[in-house]
C-alpha cells in the first residue's frame, strides 16, 4: 500500500487509508504487495529442508505480530501507523532521510487478513529451503535486502506517487528467485479448480516461477502507460525483489557440493 503528500496540502493518502479494511479484502485506492498465486495455489514443494528454517520462521512470527499490533489499537490507529511507516515514493527526498527508513519498515506491514496470509504462506513454502542453501544469517541479510532492492525498484518507477506501499512481497520475490536458481527441478504441489473439481498437480518449479515472474512483468509494463493506480499491486517491486534474488543468489548460497548428498540428484542442474 504506498501513500505521499508534502507540505501543508491535505494528503490524498488519508482517504485511502481511511477506506482500507485491515481485517477485510484489500486495500481500495492503495498500493499492496502480495503474492498473487492467479488461478493455482501452492500447497507445498518436494524439497525438504535438511535443517530447521530459524529465521524463516522468525520472520513469518515478526509480519504477524506487526500486523496484529497494528490492528489492536495499541499503537495507535491503522491509519496513523500507515501514514507514518508505510512507504511513500513521493516522500523520500535527501533532505528527508529519516523517510528512506521506511523502506524497511513498509515491508513487515500489512493492510488485511488476506494479504498477510497469502504472503506468509508463499514464504512458509519457499523460504525454509533457500535458508537451508545459504544458512541462517546469510538468509536473513538476503530476504533484507531484496526487500530494500524491491522497494527502490518500485520508487524509481513512480517516483511522484502519494499512494502507500506495504507488504512482504518484494522481499519474498527475492526468495522466489533464489529458489528458482537453486532448485529449478523441484516441484511445487498446486491445488487448480476444475469447475467442480479439485485437482493437484506438481507443477517444475522453474515453469512454476519463470510463468509468475513473466505475469509480474508483464503487468508492470502495462502499468506504464496507464492512469492511475494499475490493479492495486506493486509490480515493480516484485519484478525488483525477484531479480535481485536471481543475481545475487551465488553470492549468498553455500557451495553445492556440501548439499549434493542431501538433495536427490533431481533437484540439481549441474
Amino acid at each position: 500500500m504506498a501513500v505521499g503528500g508534502c507540505g501543508g496540502a491535505r494528503l490524498p493518502w488519508r482517504a485511502a487509508i481511511r477506506q482500507a479494511s485491515p481485517l477485510g479484502g484489500g486495500l481500495p485506492r492503495s498500493r499492496a504487495l502480495g503474492y498473487n498465486h492467479g488461478a493455482v495455489f501452492p500447497l507445498r514443494d518436494t524439497v525438504r529442508a535438511r535443517s530447521f528454517p530459524v529465521v524463516n520462521w522468525l520472520l513469518l512470527g515478526a509480519n504477524v505480530a506487526v500486523f496484529l499490533l497494528m490492528t489492536s489499537g495499541g499503537l495507535g490507529s491503522f491509519e496513523r501507523l500507515t501514514a507514518r511507516f508505510a512507504l511513500i515514493p513521493a516522500q523520500l527526498a535527501p533532505a528527508r532521510p529519516l523517510e528512506y527508513a521506511t523502506l524497511l519498515s513498509s515491508m513487515f506491514m500489512h493492510g488485511s487478513w488476506f494479504h498477510l496470509l497469502s504472503n506468509m504462506w508463499t514464504l512458509y513454502i519457499f523460504g525454509d529451503n533457500v535458508e537451508d542453501r545459504m544458512g541462517s544469517g546469510r538468509y536473513l541479510v538476503f530476504y533484507l535486502l531484496a526487500g530494500l532492492a524491491a522497494g527502490l525498484v518500485q520508487v524509481s518507477f513512480d517516483r511522484t506517487s502519494v499512494i502507500p506501499t506495504v507488504g512482504a512481497s518484494g522481499a519474498i520475490a527475492g526468495v522466489l528467485g533464489a529458489y528458482l536458481i537453486l532448485f529449478p527441478r523441484g516441484r511445487v504441489i498446486t491445488l487448480i479448480p476444475l469447475f467442480f473439481f479439485i485437482q493437484f498437480v506438481e507443477i517444475p518449479a522453474a515453469f512454476y516461477l519463470g510463468l509468475w515472474f513473466l505475469s509480474q512483468l508483464s503487468s508492470g509494463l502495462l502499468s506504464l502507460g496507464a492512469a492511475g493506480d494499475f490493479g492495486g499491486i506493486a509490480w515493480w517491486a516484485h519484478v525488483g525483489g525477484f531479480v535481485f534474488g536471481v543475481a545475487t543468489v551465488v553470492l549468498f548460497a553455500r557451495r553445492p557440493r556440501v548439499y549434493r548428498q542431501w538433495y536427490a540428484d533431481e533437484y540439481w542442474p549441474w
